[in-house]
């Protein structure tokens, strides 16, 4: 760990914080982020032990964005000091967290879709051959990523362009490039939002791994159960305010959590099911993609949260993508309102009465040079303003009206770009609500989202249905579908294995389903 040295101007006095009765490898004092009209972080204190996975949890705009990205090097702090290995540290780039031995894993992908999978995973570190060690060597990259994918538990083609993968592929393949600096501190933000219960899983186990062999580890996710599963403290921010650090022994379970991130006690996550169910609005049948899915056949009814589970390469967004239009259908029917129809693009499907949230909302859910305002209301303006005049102050009415619904926590005059993931995500989902449509697919609505963000996305999703909308909802996170849906089906390999009517929602016999593709031999439909 001779790493975490470099860089760094020696203190007069080494400062070693108590944490789970370890030495502090970083420490952060007194840190204030003052951006112009907002403070993001006051006085916030903040250490990590050697060899402990220290969680990070928060709502939506509490801060952690923040500090991630000053020990990440990607911001400085307005006060405030940092220490690694009890030298005081200055980070003016993402260079120097790296030389000293911090890589962070962001949400947001970085993945170039052009390259390889296995020229993605080593672009931290490019292995060169030749005398003069002057050549990159495919052959050694493949090499590396392969390793590390056998030390994920994952398969993943390190040949296969980047652009093929689906969204949680990509997250894997950022995971993946990580590890390949064997980095003594990795900071893992929201790590498994975009994959299954199974996969997350998986992960899980490798950071548990990581940490018994002697890393460091600051994890920050809202999936409350991971947290208890797998961090040794758990510290939480609110309104850029350290609140409370506690020993993962004294938290009982995680309603402590949500209280400690909301200030009191979440009354109800999910909200009472819809039971107004109308007739059949859209039908798909035979649908079918070479080499990706195959005769996929389903249907959603007025009122109704048909749910769509299943691994991440399943074909389950691929799916939905090829019903808006955004890539090509080889085969297959689909009916909506009793009309045969076919998506020419994603403009024709909006103006059919079809919405879609892409789970990666940074490249499709919002456009980040543009303000909240403007995002908000993008899809609906032609129905807000049917004249194709815009009359601004509505505008600005009707944005501040769906953002607070959404307990958006910024200013919507901003670019989105300066918003945290979760706030972008309630833009994202907020303009899908406002568009009117009759029919919305939604990818992960809920991935990078606190739990209070979530109740709210939740009791939007259900006035949608009790108003006559059909909706599709894909997550990874099988209790949503469990609580949400009125129907699951379940997709494996590029196929529908399964569907589950509400009164027969077993979570075992869903993930068996889930599997079913790879069980039997079964790869992704040639």
């Amino acid at each position: 760990m001779g790493g975490l040295l470099r860089k760094t101007e020696k203190h007069g006095e080494t400062e070693m914080a108590e944490a789970c009765g370890k030495e502090a490898l970083i420490s952060l004092t007194g840190i204030d982020k003052i951006y112009p009209g907002a403070v993001a972080l006051s006085g916030v204190d903040f250490d990590l032990a050697r060899g402990e996975i220290h969680a990070l949890i928060g709502e939506n705009g509490a801060g952690k964005s923040s500090l991630i990205k000053i020990l990440s090097g990607d911001t400085m702090p307005s006060a405030g000091q940092i220490r690694v290995g009890g030298s005081l540290a200055k980070f003016t780039s993402p260079q120097d967290a790296r030389d000293a031995g911090i890589v962070t894993v962001f949400q947001e992908l970085t993945i170039i879709p052009s390259l390889t999978v296995a020229e993605n995973v080593v672009l931290g570190k490019l292995p060169m051959a030749g005398p003069l060690k002057s050549v990159y060597s495919r052959k050694t990259a493949r090499q590396i990523a392969l390793r590390i994918f056998d030390r994920m538990g994952i398969d993943l083609d390190p040949d296969a362009r980047a652009e093929t993968l689906s969204t949680g592929e990509m997250q894997l393949v950022e995971i993946a490039r990580g590890l390949t600096l064997d980095p003594p501190v990795l900071i893992l933000d929201e790590p498994t939002a975009s994959l299954s219960d199974v996969e997350a899983a998986q992960l899980l186990g490798i950071m548990k791994q990581l940490r018994d062999a002697g890393h460091s580890m600051i994890f920050v996710s809202h999936r409350l159960d991971e947290v208890l599963e797998v961090s040794d403290r758990i510290t939480c921010l609110r309104n850029g305010e350290r609140i409370d650090v506690r020993d993962r022994r004294d938290v009982r379970d995680t309603n402590e959590l949500v209280s400690m991130m909301v200030g009191g006690v979440l009354e109800k996550l999910f909200p009472q099911v819809n039971t107004n169910i109308g007739g059949v609005h859209f039908r798909a049948e035979g649908l079918t993609r070479a080499g990706v899915f195959e005769d996929v056949s389903f249907e959603v009814r007025s009122g109704e949260i048909l749910g769509f589970s299943g691994l991440v390469g399943a074909g389950r967004t691929e799916v939905m993508r090829t019903i808006i239009g955004a890539d090509p259908l080889d085969s297959g029917t689909i009916v909506k309102n009793g009309v045969h129809f076919r998506a020419r693009n994603p403009r024709h499907a909006i103006e059919a009465g079809i919405s879609y949230l892409s789970e990666d909302r940074k490249g499709s859910g919002v456009v980040l040079s543009m303000s909240g305002y403007e995002n908000v209301v993008m899809s609906a303006m032609p129905r807000i303003f049917p004249s194709g005049f815009v009359n601004w102050r509505k505008v600005r009415s009707v944005a501040e009206e769906i953002a607070t619904r959404m307990r958006f926590r910024g200013q919507l005059s901003n670019d989105t770009s300066t918003y945290s993931g979760g706030n972008q995500q309630k833009i994202a989902i907020g303009k899908l609500i406002l568009s009117g449509a009759d029919l919305l697919i939604l990818d992960e609505p809920t991935r990078g989202v606190d739990v209070g963000a979530k109740a709210e996305i939740y009791q939007l999703i259900h006035e949608a249905a009790e108003d006559g909308a059909a909706i599709v909802v894909v997550s990874s996170e099988l209790p949503e579908l469990l609580n949400v849906c009125h129907r699951i089906v379940t997709m494996s390999a590029g196929r529908i294995i399964r569907e589950f009517t509400r009164d027969a929602f077993d979570e075992q016999d869903i993930l068996q389903a889930a599997f079913a593709g790879h069980a039997t031999g079964h790869g992704t439909p040639a």
